[in-house]
């Protein structure tokens, strides 16, 4: 039984394919932050690993280490807590030492299911001496070895890299069905359920981090609140506020990535409800600031706006000077009319 929710063509895919026994060798998981890509990757490999009839059968001994990162033929390689959270360009990519870890256990035949599982969680972080060292396995892969990528910007892959894996994109899910599973599944209240799904956005992971911690709620209103002071900050306040976002950059390049996401989404909140279409924002709990802010600004602005959002986070991707990244977004963004 696959316990993820939605994401039905990519479940019926890795569903038959476990069946069929016909597995590519290499998948890539494509998708937003939380969306649900270690979920569906962690039943995939559960599906491999497990000897029941209709698998993955969620009771044997194997379903069950696989669940609790204990199985050991299923592996995961990422960036620890403590290391997403140091200084350093070393600490923020999956180093070479991980990688030649994987070719030294992918050489070894499976210790009790038909594969040797790897699960790679944030490949866009793989370093360029990592990815060519990954390279080597995707290009003359063991039989009995499955790669399992998980990225949320696949664009920053090495185009060699993509090319020897099968692509599964995993969109938001409709939002009624976030807030079914909540209710169901999570026993959550009705109107909470329905909150927290239209805040996540489709990303029934971000739903239940917030339900589990309240603070994370109070730490989205306060950056909310900062992004609407700068509307009307002077030149030198938004400077200020670059130089912050900089600094956090040196810090943790995900903290400043959440906050343009969590930017941009506001915006284009803000072109749902120059468009007539307030029923359909994910700031619910910032209707009224919503609402005077587009009536203030052009269509024009807002879409401009948002694809310079986008572009910033695409350069800093890049490895760009952050600071005047940073301090160009800002600056640009649009006072009132």
């Amino acid at each position: 039984m696959w316990t993820v929710v939605g994401h039905t063509k990519a479940v019926g895919l890795l569903d038959r394919a476990a069946k069929s026994g016909r597995v590519s060798h290499a998948y890539l998981l494509a998708g937003p932050p939380q969306v649900g890509k270690m979920p569906l990757a962690l039943n995939f490999a559960q599906a491999l690993s497990c000897y029941a009839e209709d698998r993955p059968c969620q009771t044997c001994p194997a379903c069950a280490r696989v669940l609790a990162g204990k199985h050991p033929d299923v592996q995961i390689i990422g960036l620890t807590a403590d290391e997403k959270s140091r200084e350093g360009r070393l600490h923020k990519e999956i180093r070479i030492d991980q990688i030649r870890a994987i070719q030294h256990m992918a050489a070894l035949r499976p210790y009790e299911g038909r594969y040797k599982v790897f699960i790679v969680d944030g490949a866009e972080r793989l370093s360029e001496e990592a990815s060519n060292s990954l390279l080597k396995t995707l290009e003359e892969p063991p039989p009995h070895v499955i790669l399992i990528l998980l990225t949320v910007n696949d664009k920053l892959l090495l185009q060699t890299v993509l090319s020897r894996c099968l692509k599964v994109d995993l969109r938001p899910l409709p939002l009624a069905t976030v807030e079914q599973a909540l209710v169901e599944r999570w026993q959550v209240e009705r109107d909470e359920a329905k909150r927290l799904a239209r805040l996540s956005g489709g990303r029934l992971g971000w739903a239940l981090s917030v339900r589990l911690n309240g603070e994370l709620l109070q730490q989205r209103a306060a950056r909310i609140r900062s992004m609407v002071e700068l509307l009307e900050a002077t030149r030198n306040e938004r400077l200020a506020a670059a130089s912050d976002l900089a600094t956090l950059y040196g810090r943790s390049r995900d903290a400043v990535d959440e906050v343009l996401a969590l930017l941009s989404g506001w915006w284009r909140d803000l072109l749902l409800v120059k468009g007539g279409c307030s029923d359909r924002t994910a700031n619910i709990d910032w209707a009224d600031e919503l609402a005077e802010v587009a009536r203030q600004r052009t269509l024009e602005q807002i879409t401009a706006f948002i694809d310079l959002i986008r572009e910033t986070r695409v350069r800093l991707s890049q490895n760009v000077n952050a600071r005047l990244a940073l301090e160009v977004l800002l600056l640009d963004m649009p006072a009132g009319v």
